[in-house]
């Protein structure tokens, strides 16, 4: 992750029990480029990726350059395959960069909630996965109107470690 996302990757890896790197963005607080510092750099920080499958997770893609030059500093690591994730995916810019940094192996695979709208066009790319949150989204609304804690439903640690013990289960 960059900083940004740092609890909730931290939260990950630890629920997966894998190690966890973070990018710093270095930015150019000198210029401001439509609204916003342009990013200088990305800069690692964590272990070797070399040989290992890397997991991006974010909350929104917009244009997605942040993501891609991630995923093309980890293959210039040597990591073995990238897959990314963000909760929204928006894909202000278009397309072709995903497709591009897919077709040349940078990205393997783009994971994206269903929370919100998708084009026919992202929908037809074969990198691209849809999350599909719809139960959530039922579980929210019959909380609030049942009027009960939608903790249960924000707390994911039973889900995940369930999840968990079927894949191990299937693989033992």
């Amino acid at each position: 992750p960059d900083e940004g996302a740092l609890n909730r990757n931290m939260y990950y890896a630890s629920m997966l029990g894998v190690p966890m790197g973070m990018f710093y963005k270095r930015r150019d607080y000198s210029k401001i480029i439509n609204g916003h510092n342009p990013i200088v750099a990305h800069e690692y920080l964590g272990n070797s990726v070399e040989g290992k499958d890397v997991f991006i997770a974010d909350d929104i893609i917009s244009s997605g350059e942040s993501m891609l030059d991630i995923a093309y500093a980890l293959k210039e690591r040597k990591a073995r395959r990238v897959f990314c994730y963000a909760t929204y995916g928006l894909f202000v810019n278009g397309l072709e960069k995903f497709d591009k940094a897919n077709e040349d192996g940078y990205i393997d695979a783009v994971f994206s909630t269903n929370l919100t709208y998708r084009t026919d066009e992202l929908l037809k790319r074969e990198w691209f996965h849809e999350v599909d949150c719809s139960k959530y989204i039922s579980y929210f609304i019959a909380s609030l109107n049942h009027d009960v804690s939608i903790g249960n439903v924000i707390d994911p640690n039973a889900k995940i470690k369930a999840l968990l013990d079927r894949r191990n289960k299937e693989n033992a």
